[in-house]
This record gives C-alpha cells, structure tokens and sequence, in this order.
C-alpha cells in the first residue's frame, strides 16, 4: 500500500510540463470541490429552515398538546384533570378553548381564531418575548385583557389599551333557528386589547388570546375544551410523558408531541433536502467523470512504466491500487476544498449574515444556517463511494496490461 500511494502521490505532483492529462485532473478536482461546497451550503441552509420553523412554532405551540380523536371539543372534569397533573412528568397543564369568532373594532370587523387559556399558559411557551406592543398578561388588577396578533391589529387599526374602544367578539349563539334581528342570533362579548405579539405571520393574522373565563362565557364551551397543553418537567422526558398521557387518556384522544403537530411541514422540509442531497450527489458524479477521463488517459500514458512495475513483481492488486489511490487524492483534494470552503461560507453566513432573505415582512433578515455534522459525514460518503465508481475500471484495466506488448 506505501509503495502504490508513493507511485500515486508521484503521478499526482508531477513537476513535468503540464498536458492534457494534468489539465482533466484539475477540471476533476475543482468540479468535485465545487460540488462538495455547494452540497454542503444547501443542506446546512435546509438546517436552518427546519431549525427556525422549529424555533417559531416552539413560541406558540406546547410541547405536549391532547386532542379528541373525533370532533373538536370534549368534556372536562376535576378528576380527569387531577389525573393528568398527576402522571409522572408532567409539570404544567394548560386547558384551552379555540374556536373562530367575529371581532369588531370601531367600524371594522374579521373572522379571528379565540384562544382561551388558563392562567398559566405563558409558563409554557414562549410568546412573552414576542411581545412588540403593550403586556402579555392577560388578567391585570383583576380585569382581562386580549393579546392580539400584529396582522390583526393591522387590519383592524387596533391600539392597545384604548378603554374608550374595547374589542368586540361575537359569537352564534346556539338553538336559535327564525330571527327577526340577526343581531340577537350572536352572543356578544367586549373586552380591551393588552397587548400585541408578533410570531409568524400565520399566526399573526388571526390569533388573539383571552382568559379561559372569557371564552368559556363568549363561546358557550361549559366544562368542555378543544385541547389540554402540556408542558414536562425535563424536555428528555417528553416521549415517556406522552406515552403516560396516553395510558390514562386511552384511545379516544390524539396525545402530540411538538413535530407530531406540525408532521406535514417538517416532512415537507426533510423530503427537500433528501431531493436536494440526491440532486447534488448527481452533480458530483458528473463532476467526477472527469476523473474517469484522467485516470483512462494516465493508463495510455503510463503503460510503459506499469509494466517495468509488473516486470519487478508488483502483482495487479499493487498496479490496482496505485489508480485507485490516483483517483482519490484527485477528489479527495477537491472535496477538502470544498468542505473547507462550504464550512468558511456557513460560520461567515452564521456570523455576519451577509446573504439577507431580501422581504421586508421576513421573520429574519438573514438566510438561517446550521451545519450538522452528519452532513459532512455523508457528503464524504457519497464522494468515497462516486470516487470508487469512477476509478475501477480505469485501475483494473491497468491491473490487466501485459508485459511483453509494452516493454
């Protein structure tokens, strides 16, 4: 193996007159070089997507989160609660009433989505840091307030804290058929925005939370809810606590997780970067036919000199190796480049982020990027393994020359 690394090594770094043959591996190694940095830059931008979705999500949605498997509410009692407080993990338990209603303010009017949640649900999540406008709190000196999203005061002019024009919700009332005024066919409910939160502009436009007490009265709810929020005591934990949750509930309820409950994004998102990790790989077996071409070249080229090899007892594994070993300092050396270069963009990107996402209405201003160190290891993979695609022929067909035509 030293003997043919040493013979590859010095074919590599011939310091003869460059011909055709140097000029094709050069091509190789730049193509493979680009391609690995490009690979890498791609897929590590995917990171950062599927990170910051995670990221915008984690502010809204609970880690664990339970749903009926049929309708959209279900009954609540003390016991069922205590016993779900009571399963082994569970820290904090949020119960929630959402259901669409119509909101008016002054002269304007929209259908939002009602989020009613018990006094501890901004122990849970994160929104108090989205805060742009006004108090998160929802209940104050013993009056209640509504945080309402920026998209929804934006369409509606809203101003926080303006106790001379609170909200308005209305919301239809239940059993009633013929009505004369279609005013008394809603129940309706005012109560004075607090504050404003900026998330993600789905949730941005049509989401305002209020206390549980006022959507229980607005909606007409009772003891039922559309969804109890769960919140572990350690994040390790969460699969054992979601498994327990679901032992007590039985199988008329959906318990979540938190990719659970956005499983068609997030898929989304992977199945891309499977099709562009494919894509790329592509590219860099294209790239490296190059080398395919150089090695065959080096074989014309060299067969006096494989032959005075054989004639002083390399066998055709030695003779084998030598090209192998040919073809893979061309792309290794390329593919060292590039995941030097690929590294350098994603730390310059991540630093300084001087790629901007070009909209104005973005939730960041930069392209998000997170290298994993996975994706490193598996373009070197596909680079080994396009290398060896490439490369036996050539070798074996080296391996194969006979002595006495080329001596």
């Amino acid at each position: 193996m030293n003997v043919a690394l040493f013979i590859a090594r010095r074919y590599f770094f011939s310091k003869k007159k460059r011909n055709i043959i140097n000029i094709i591996s050069i091509i190789a190694m730049i193509g493979v070089g680009v391609g690995t940095m490009a690979l890498i830059v791609v897929l590590s931008v995917f990171n950062g997507l599927e990170d910051l979705i995670r990221s915008l999500y984690g502010k809204f949605d609970p880690e664990i989160k339970i749903t009926t498997v049929e309708g959209k509410s279900f009954e609540t009692n003390a016991q069922l609660l205590d016993r779900l407080r009571k399963t082994p993990g569970v820290a904090l338990l949020t119960e929630v009433i959402e259901d669409n209603a119509l909101l008016r303010y002054n002269d304007r009017q929209m259908v939002v989505k009602v989020k009613g949640v018990s006094d501890n649900f901004f122990q849970q999540n994160q929104i108090d840091s989205a805060i742009v406008d006004g108090d998160y709190r929802l209940i104050r000196d013993g009056k209640q307030f509504a945080l309402i999203g920026r998209g929804v005061q934006y369409q509606l002019s809203i101003r926080p804290e303006n106790p001379f024009s609170p909200l308005q919700f209305l919301y239809p009332k239940a059993g009633k058929k013929t009505i004369i005024n279609p005013e008394n066919a809603f129940r309706q409910l005012g109560i004075q925005a607090g504050g404003i939160f900026a998330i993600e502009r789905q949730y941005d436009d049509q989401y305002v939370f209020v206390p549980l007490a006022f959507a229980e009265e607005l909606l007409s709810y009772g003891n039922k809810r559309t969804s109890l929020e769960i919140k572990a005591k350690q994040a390790k934990d969460i699969d054992q606590v979601k498994a327990a949750l679901q032992d007590v509930l039985g199988p008329g309820f959906k318990v979540q997780n938190s990719e659970e409950q956005h499983v068609s994004l997030l898929r989304a998102v992977k199945v891309e970067k499977l099709f562009v990790f494919v894509t790329f790989t592509f590219v860099l077996l294209i790239a490296s036919i190059n080398i395919f071409f150089s090695l065959s070249m080096l074989v014309l080229d060299k067969q006096k000199d494989i032959a005075i090899l054989s004639s002083l007892g390399a066998d055709p594994a030695t003779i084998r190796r030598v090209f192998l070993l040919e073809g893979a300092i061309v792309a290794f050396s390329g593919a060292v480049v590039g995941l030097v270069v690929g590294f350098s963009i994603c730390w310059l990107q991540q630093t300084f982020g001087w790629v901007s996402m070009g909209m104005s209405t973005s939730v960041v201003e930069a392209y998000p990027v997170l290298m994993r160190p996975i994706d490193f290891l598996l373009t070197a993979v596909a680079i080994i393994l396009i290398t060896l695609l490439v490369s036996i022929r050539p070798a074996r067909k080296a391996a194969a020359l006979s002595i006495r035509e080329n001596l």
